[in-house]
């Protein structure tokens, strides 16, 4: 505990808490990532630390959370697809999206049902539920039943846990 105390504040001291950590480069380091194939995963966290940049392996291994306001889609406007940044599993559409100002991106539905998966997260003395992607169970965020009709859900995700493609960019 004591470890990730420390990672979160030497992450925030030195600016990556809020800086992308550069996608593009994982995808090309990445041999699991792929925006077209849907194969579940199984890799260890182990092998993920080596391939994964420390603040996108820190949240989406370790769940830590990026602060509020801070990251590069919270207030993105642009349309376009939202993909696992670990993977590349396709999640969200930028029509669902919706400024929530909780500070971190919000979508109200996903592109697929099983493009995310539900877990219970009693974390930090509060009930929750989180959001893992369904192609490599990685920590997105978690869902709330505050978001807008028509499925009044609100997805809060990590920016550094998606990646984004403007509509017109051919998918690899």
């Amino acid at each position: 505990m004591m470890t990730k105390t420390i990672m979160i504040f030497a992450l925030a001291m030195t600016g990556l808490w809020s800086c992308s950590m550069g996608q593009s480069n994982v995808q090309k380091e990445n041999p699991y990532y792929s925006k077209t194939d849907t194969t579940k995963l199984k890799v260890t966290d182990k092998e993920w630390k080596e391939i994964l940049p420390p603040f996108l392996y820190a949240v989406a291994r370790e769940e830590v959370t990026e602060r509020a306001f801070t990251g590069q889609f919270w207030d993105k406007d642009t349309k376009g697809t939202y993909y696992c940044a670990v993977c590349g599993n396709k999640l969200f559409l930028s029509e669902a999206k919706f400024e929530s100002d909780c500070g971190w991106p919000s979508f109200f539905e996903t592109v697929r049902k099983n493009s995310v998966i539900y877990k219970e997260d009693n974390s930090h003395g509060m009930k929750r539920i989180e959001v893992e992607c369904g192609r490599c169970d990685s920590h997105l965020g978690h869902i709330f039943d505050d978001g807008p009709p028509p499925t009044h859900k609100r997805f809060c995700m990590n920016s550094v846990s998606l990646d984004f493609e403007p509509f017109g960019v051919a998918s690899k």
